[in-house]
């Protein structure tokens, strides 16, 4: 479902609002259909994805995201506000910031040769939301992420890194591995099953 920012009613951000960053590479696509065809649309909490791509202006991309996906998926623009419910995709070749409400765009530098980085996106969401964070590392051919995901733990996040044994590339579920205490190791089925379930995202 290709989705239009909304900006009132319930779908306003709350103050103790949690929120899911998601990073991606190599093999990205189909894992993050996997996951997003077994959330719900009653689903309560903003996502946003980082997804390595070429530079390319095209929405390929976000119209294979939103095919059998109940959630609605927008590109995102600078300043664009959170919205839970919405999958959030960063574009092609700008950086991705989260800010307390809202995201922001960047072209500083790359980061590993990546931007948009996993790394600026989940350090930005540590910084902004703290424990309040749900990060996702999924397959891909990169340390990107790593860094992002030990700031997330560090903050006192949440953590879910996919299983490498069940990824196209394990390089970068096994880096995010690496780099800290995971809270959870799991197939995609599992990841999904676990951010729909609510008794495991309270009390932490």
């Amino acid at each position: 479902m290709v989705g239009t920012r909304c900006d009132g009613g319930d779908e306003r951000m709350k103050n103790n609002q949690r929120i899911v960053v998601i990073g991606a590479s190599l093999g990205g696509l189909h894992a993050l259909r996997t996951l997003f065809a077994q959330l719900r649309a009653d689903f309560p909490h903003p996502i946003v994805v980082v997804q390595h791509r070429h530079k390319e202006r095209s929405n390929l991309l976000l119209l294979a995201l939103a095919e059998n996906n109940s959630l609605p998926v927008v590109e995102i623009t600078d300043k664009l506000a959170l919205q839970r419910g919405v999958v959030h995709l960063a574009p092609a070749d700008y950086h991705v910031l989260v800010e307390q409400q809202h995201l922001a765009l960047s072209l500083e530098a790359p980061v590993i040769y990546a931007r948009p980085s996993i790394d600026v996106l989940f350090e930005s969401t540590a910084l902004a939301y703290g424990s309040r964070t749900i990060g996702v590392v999924l397959t891909g051919a990169s340390h990107d992420g790593a860094a992002g995901i030990r700031a997330i733990k560090q903050r006192g996040g949440i953590t879910l890194v996919q299983d490498p044994t069940t990824a196209e590339c394990a390089i970068m579920p096994q880096a995010a591995i690496a780099a800290t205490t995971i809270d959870y190791v799991l197939s995609l089925d599992a990841i999904a099953t676990t951010l729909a379930n609510e008794l495991h995202l309270t009390g932490r």
